[in-house]
């Protein structure tokens, strides 16, 4: 019922990914400036890895080149199609799922790291709770869990309107922001290893990284 009050999310994003000349940041087929550093420093290494909303595919294509097993979702065939285009020029093997994230069917504890790159902020508040169990029932013990989302009221989106007004307009007004006691509030069920803000990048970076972005990076217990 709460999900009718919104719009449908498919036509929206399958436009949106239609013309592929936007001026659009993310567009560009670099990876999360804090991704590339959670494998620089050592925190996380190859093995499987789900990614939830995954666009063109430029973080899973990361993933892949870092000899990770990689799912990556989105429910935006045109994006889909683009990722593969980019996967098979890569020679990359990527497995894209087109479905919505919460039809997942999906093994407990099959993943050893789950990336979140944009999709969390456009959920609705009463999507969250299916959301972190989605996350906590996927991820091995001892298994991460990372999210890139908008801060409250920045530059580039984060709104900074209540939940019931979500409801009220109908719409979470191009993403929701957060700040950084709500975001661990949110995944309390997990330890967080590092909150920070996303780094600016430069123009022709090999990474992405943009202003009013949280980089969030969790732990599941190992028991």
């Amino acid at each position: 019922m709460l999900d009718s009050l919104l719009r449908d999310p498919v036509p929206f994003w399958d436009e949106f990914y239609r013309d592929r000349n936007k001026k659009i940041p993310f567009f560009h087929n670099v990876p999360d400036e804090n991704l590339v550093e959670y494998f620089d420093n050592g925190r996380l290494g190859p093995g499987r890895v789900l990614e939830l909303g995954c666009g063109p595919g430029r973080n899973a294509i990361y993933l892949a080149q870092k000899g990770c097993e990689v799912d990556a979702v989105d429910l935006s065939e045109e994006a889909l199609d683009w990722g593969k285009e980019r996967a098979l020029k890569k020679n990359l093997a990527i497995h894209f799922i087109h479905q919505n994230i919460f039809d997942l069917d999906i093994e407990d504890g099959s993943y050893d790291f789950i990336y979140d790159s944009g999709c969390f902020h456009h959920l609705a508040p009463h999507r969250r709770l299916t959301y972190v169990e989605l996350v906590n029932r996927a991820l091995k013990p001892g298994g991460h869990f990372a999210v890139t989302c908008f801060v409250m009221g920045g530059s580039l989106g984060g709104s900074e309107i209540s939940d019931w007004e979500v409801y009220r307009a109908r719409s979470v007004m191009g993403g929701l922001g957060y700040t950084e006691e709500k975001l661990k509030t949110i995944f309390r069920s997990f330890t967080a290893v590092e909150v920070r803000r996303m780094k600016v990048m430069g123009a022709g970076s090999p990474t992405f990284g943009v202003p009013d972005l949280w980089t969030a990076l969790f732990k599941k217990n190992s028991k």
